[in-house]
């Protein structure tokens, strides 16, 4: 009985909503139409008689990795270990290298050299780590500050047999360097376009086993000013790492991330 009552005096209520729903005028509170939906434009693949390229692309050494030599991470924590002792294991293992993945000045290694006895002058900065491979454990992030306003950007993860993995070493023109999840998004100056800048992001390939190069722009810089040359200054904030502009020595030889947790 009672649920019979209930149905006849929600059939009218269910009436007025649905003749207000259908209507096409009214009051406030009416259904409008958003207007058309524009026609979607599928990709088009140009040019399919194209025949498959037979020579190999370059090698920019992107998924280059190396095990550094006589690093030993205790307990796998990276934090305890020294940057410039990794860097410094590094030049011992490739001397007089200027060049790809292990390039440096000579005048920065001059520098690393003496980290210990002129610290203010030591060209490693402030390490910075996070977990960029998603396996719960932090890798290390070093800078290492070179002449020509240069920054090179190492990251390391430990190793499961206790040593240490070098995983991505890019140098450039930086900008600055940030940290966007387990992003490393350097900002480099853009040769020869004043008022842009290149922006790429390194991100962990699990089936390289390394960082490599995702996603590459060109972006136009909208806010702050502008060096001669079209170099802009490094912004500030916190997490960044940017180099200083350093004086180019005429024998130098060139080589080939942030918000993060302190240390």
């Amino acid at each position: 009985m009672i649920r019979h009552l209930r149905t006849a005096l929600l059939a009218p209520l269910l009436t007025a909503v649905g003749a207000l729903l259908l209507s096409g005028c009214g009051g406030a509170g009416h259904l409008e139409s958003s207007g058309a939906t524009p026609t979607a434009i599928g990709p088009i693949h140009l040019w399919p008689d194209l025949p498959p390229a037979t020579a190999t692309p370059n090698d920019y050494g992107e998924t280059d990795t190396e095990q550094v030599p006589g690093i030993k991470v205790s307990g796998g924590d990276v934090r305890k270990l020294s940057p410039v002792a990794v860097v410094q294991a590094e030049v011992k293992a490739h001397p007089n290298t200027y060049s790809g993945e292990d390039g440096l000045y000579d005048e920065t290694v001059r520098q690393l050299a003496a980290c210990k006895q002129k610290p203010g002058s030591c060209p490693v900065l402030k390490p910075y780590y996070r977990d960029l491979t998603g396996d719960g454990k932090d890798e290390l992030i070093v800078g290492i500050r070179m002449p020509d306003q240069q920054l090179a950007v190492r990251c390391y993860m430990p190793a499961k047999d206790g040593g240490l993995i070098r995983i991505m070493s890019t140098v450039d023109q930086i900008i600055s360097v940030d940290l966007a999840g387990r992003d490393v998004i350097l900002r480099s100056v853009s040769a020869g376009m004043p008022g842009y800048e290149y922006r790429t992001a390194w991100s962990w390939d699990d089936h390289q086993q390394a960082m490599l190069p995702t996603r590459d722009e060109i972006v136009r810089r909208k806010t702050g000013g502008e060096t001669p040359g079209g170099k802009h200054p490094a912004p500030s904030g916190a997490g960044q790492l940017s180099p200083s502009p350093k004086k180019k020595p005429p024998t130098a030889k060139p080589s080939a991330t942030p918000t993060a947790d302190a240390p």
